[in-house]
């Protein structure tokens, strides 16, 4: 990344880090405690882009090399499906897994919009902007998927423990464990597919890249004392 680049890169990480911070403050003045937000995909997302995010921008600052694509890649789709799921499936009423939206209030509000769409938007911003072409594998995408799968696990026997789930999709007690497979599946799925999206976006973007020519370079300067005759 040249020094122009790496520059305005900083601000953007930045404001994902202060997007984070902000969103679960601001949420955290509702009903839940900050504490009571952590078993959701949702922080554990914000919290790993946040921290991403700051790392990232201290190399930046420091002028050192990014951090690994593949890493940034996972952060990235990560907060995407956050996003993603919250906007598609959480608060689409035509969604079969549709949570009903409670009143919030305006610090509660803008909290949610932090971490459902602002930082999603920076974070895939910074990462389309700023990072490192050409690096990401379609293995990549399934790798990505280890996160998800953990998180499955977690939330399963968080649920056998304290009888409730963080997500409708999620509710072995509505849908049975059945159930929970086969949305399980439908959502491993999608999110593959979203990360061989993220590899197909990087190796165009670096097809870009390598199709932009190079700027001549400037033709030298000639000598007072030479002519185009040569040399007196």
């Amino acid at each position: 990344m040249t020094p122009r680049r790496r520059r305005l890169a900083i601000p953007f990480r930045l404001a994902v880090v202060v997007g984070v911070v902000a969103g679960i403050m601001l949420t955290a003045l509702g009903p839940a405690t900050v504490t009571g937000l952590l078993p959701y995909f949702t922080i554990q997302s914000n919290v790993a882009v946040g921290v991403f995010a700051g790392y990232a921008a201290w190399r930046a600052w420091q002028g050192r090399p990014e951090p690994p694509s593949v890493l940034k890649g996972a952060v990235t789709l990560y907060i995407a499906i956050t996003g993603t799921v919250y906007h598609l499936v959480l608060a689409n009423p035509a969604s079969p897994f549709a949570m009903v939206q409670p009143h919030r209030g305006p610090g509660e509000w803008w909290g949610n919009q932090f971490l459902h769409t602002v930082v999603p938007l920076l974070a895939v911003a910074d990462w389309a902007l700023f990072d490192r072409r050409g690096r990401l594998r379609p293995r990549y995408a399934a790798w990505w998927l280890a996160f998800p799968v953990g998180y499955l696990g977690f939330a399963l026997v968080r649920g056998l423990v304290v009888h409730r789930y963080p997500y409708p999709f999620l509710d072995v007690a509505q849908l049975g464990y059945g159930g929970v497979g086969l949305s399980a599946l439908f959502f491993a799925v999608a999110f593959w597919l979203l990360g061989l999206l993220f590899v197909g976006v990087d190796r165009g973007l670096a097809g870009r890249v390598r199709g932009v020519p190079a700027e001549p370079a400037p033709a030298p300067a000639v000598a007072p004392e030479e002519s185009a005759a040569g040399p007196r």
